[in-house]
């Protein structure tokens, strides 16, 4: 048997491998580094993206690049008000064979493959997007009285529109909670528009080269879940997710008067394992406070539930969770 490769070797080819992908999606994407890394990030960990922001942000683009360079099977699933489960699970149909012999078969849906998109999550009706929780949950679907296991790996990268635009259904808090982490997309400035305008208006569109595997992406998985974390880090992990919540004592008086309800506890988890994953791609092997700091606006913010002061005073939960990162690791 050939010998195991030295954990820095491996650590060495994560950072290549990761910092290859993120060239490589930034061909189609302007600006939104931050964006693009974090979703790197989340899919490499194994965890679920929900992205916000108005149309035209380039959400569905960045992730066709993603799975393009991953060399991921994709399906985009536009989420629509008649948008049935089994629109996305599949169902059984009647085949018949050269006999004439008939038969139940089961045609799979589009949640057969490695990278979903599903676009405009928050305009499917709420049965619609509890057959989607399933799938998130326990990578696998049921139809009927069987299970089918879904490809891997899977992940969901769904986009939502602002609450506040007409025809939306607002995500249960168990949904919500599914998602590995929560991104912003922010407008483009005047420059990165110019950028956009000049790539889409002149020549052909990039094509995106084909970096890993998902058998590659299941070993970066591995390697990211192997880097180390310091009992003091995992402790502040622990204690930024109990924050959140207003009955925790050390919370900050924001969340005490904002908060209704905090993280569960994977919210402590999605930030040690994009924390491991940050420093993996850094070429690291061991999660640093400034890990845990990079990534908990993005593993809290969608866990936190305002209560009727902060809906009413628009409090943003970016806004508490500085106030949680307020104190140093050590107090």
């Amino acid at each position: 048997m050939p010998e195991p490769i030295p954990f820095e070797q491996q650590l060495h080819v994560f950072h290549g491998d990761f910092d290859a992908l993120r060239r490589e999606i930034a061909k189609t994407i302007v600006g939104q580094e931050h964006v693009v890394e974090a979703a790197l990030t989340a899919v490499i960990a194994g965890g679920h993206v929900l992205l916000e922001g108005v149309p035209g942000l380039g959400k569905t683009v960045l992730i066709r690049a993603l799975a393009e360079a991953m060399q991921l099977s994709f399906q985009r699933i536009q989420f629509t008000p008649d948008l049935m489960p089994t629109d996305l699970l599949g169902t059984h149909v009647v085949m018949e064979n050269a006999q004439g012999r008939r038969t139940f078969e089961f045609q799979q849906g589009p949640l057969f493959s490695n990278i979903i998109l599903a676009d405009q999550i928050n305009r499917g009706m709420p049965k619609t997007q509890a057959a989607l929780l399933e799938a998130m949950e326990g990578q696998s679907i049921s139809v009927s009285t069987e299970t089918f296991q879904l490809p891997k790996p899977f992940c969901v990268l769904a986009t939502q529109n602002p609450l506040e635009m007409e025809g939306t259904f607002p995500l249960p808090e168990p949904e919500i909670d599914r998602f590995f982490c929560k991104l912003l997309l922010a407008p483009p400035s005047v420059e990165e528009m110019a950028a956009i305008i000049e790539r889409t208006t002149e020549g052909e569109p990039p094509i995106i080269a084909r970096i890993v595997d998902g058998r590659r992406i299941l070993e970066m998985r591995q390697i990211a879940r192997n880097v180390h974390i310091p009992d003091d880090l995992r402790r502040w992990a622990a204690s930024l997710a109990a924050a959140t919540h207003p009955s925790f004592p050390q919370s900050p008086a924001s969340v005490r008067q904002y908060v209704r309800y905090g993280a569960s506890p994977r919210g402590a988890q999605a930030i040690v394992m994009a924390a491991k994953a940050r420093a993996a791609a850094e070429g690291r092997g061991a999660v640093a406070a400034g890990d845990l700091r990079a990534v908990a606006h993005a593993a809290l913010r969608h866990r936190i539930i305002l209560n009727f002061a902060g809906q009413a005073d628009g409090i943003s939960t970016d806004r508490l969770i500085d106030d949680i990162l307020a104190p140093s690791p050590a107090s």
